[in-house]
């Protein structure tokens, strides 16, 4: 995983926290109840990562994306994904131009700054496929072609995973794409109200989200995350509990090393989220559900009995043992 932010100046740790606040602040304006979810996205995004929203319908999965990508001041395209769709309807293809007299390469929504692709699940596996160059390279090869992506670059998926008719399972290889994935979960009672009566405050559907930063901005706040150091035992600790995954009795297939990879890059993105300069043993525990569940194969014994993998990731972090506290990397 890579942010591609060599030539960048990196922004100061406390002045990434700072920016960050503000737009998790500007997002909280429009999206009600997410905000440990919509900071583990914006997290997933310093650390040049993509995100998987998976839950039932009517959430605001979209709205939060929409408004994530809406504060952070980058372009933005939402793709409704469906059975029909053909891979050349993300990448773009060739059409002739008959002043020219010559084919014209118009670029498809996946030349944007964060692509949205909204109910993937709906769309077959080769159509899902044609994002895998662009998630793990931030390019596109078609007809022969290799085409750069705009910077930064991310996608930002919702999946429904209750409704299976005329869905279709992610495969392994474009789950392992996205560093994470996401649960929003329920409102509770206040949050709901909260919801209907900002609705009814604003008189329209649409709710409205300022920039706060622009893509050069983003940039810098990656670099600002690839500056940071991390301590020796934590990298060792992600790598001890990927590799506890690998020999679970209820995992048929572990996390792979760009899991524990990503485990590294986003506990160190929530870190300079909340202000530090090093990362602790708890920035690891708080993000590893969400980055190593969604890597496991479960057996089928058991899936059987209802095991899910977010109960084996939560198991072996009261198992595995993880380093002392780690101070400033100073």
């Amino acid at each position: 995983m890579t942010t591609d932010t060599p030539d960048v100046a990196p922004l100061p740790v406390a002045e990434v926290a700072a920016l960050g606040r503000r737009i998790l602040d500007e997002v909280g304006t429009a999206v009600v109840g997410m905000r440990d979810a919509l900071e583990i996205a914006l997290g997933t995004i310093l650390a040049g990562g993509h995100v998987l929203f998976e839950d039932v319908p009517g959430l605001g999965k979209t709205l939060a994306a929409r408004s994530l990508a809406t504060a952070l001041g980058l372009d933005f395209a939402r793709l409704q994904c469906t059975p029909d769709l053909l891979p050349s309807d993300i990448t773009g293809s060739s059409v002739y131009d008959p002043a020219a007299r010559e084919l014209t390469f118009r670029p498809g929504p996946v030349f944007t700054g964060l692509f949205l692709a909204d109910e993937i699940n709906r769309t077959a596996p080769k159509t899902q496929s044609a994002l895998l160059e662009a998630m793990a390279e931030r390019q596109v090869s078609v007809e022969g072609a290799t085409r750069p992506l705009p910077r930064p670059f991310h996608v930002v998926a919702t999946s429904n995973p209750v409704e299976y008719e005329g869905t279709y399972p992610l495969p392994e290889a474009q789950l392992d794409r996205f560093m994470v994935r996401l649960a929003v979960g329920y409102p509770d009672r206040e949050q709901e109200r909260e919801v209907l009566l900002r609705r009814v405050g604003r008189r329209q559907e649409a709710a409205p989200v300022a920039r706060v930063v622009d893509a050069p901005t983003v940039l810098a706040m990656q670099a600002g995350v690839e500056a940071t150091a991390v301590d020796a035992d934590v990298a060792a600790y992600c790598v001890d509990l990927a590799a506890a995954t690998r020999a679970h009795g209820a995992l048929e297939v572990g996390a792979s090393p760009r899991g524990s990879q990503n485990l590294l890059l986003l506990a160190r993105a929530v870190a300079v989220l909340d202000g530090r300069d090093f990362v602790l043993p708890e920035d690891v525990k708080r993000v590893a559900v969400p980055v190593l569940a969604h890597r496991l194969t479960l057996t089928p014994t058991a899936w059987a009995s209802a095991v899910r993998p977010e109960d084996v990731v939560t198991e072996l972090l009261g198992r595995v043992p993880g380093p002392a506290t780690v101070g400033p990397t100073r």
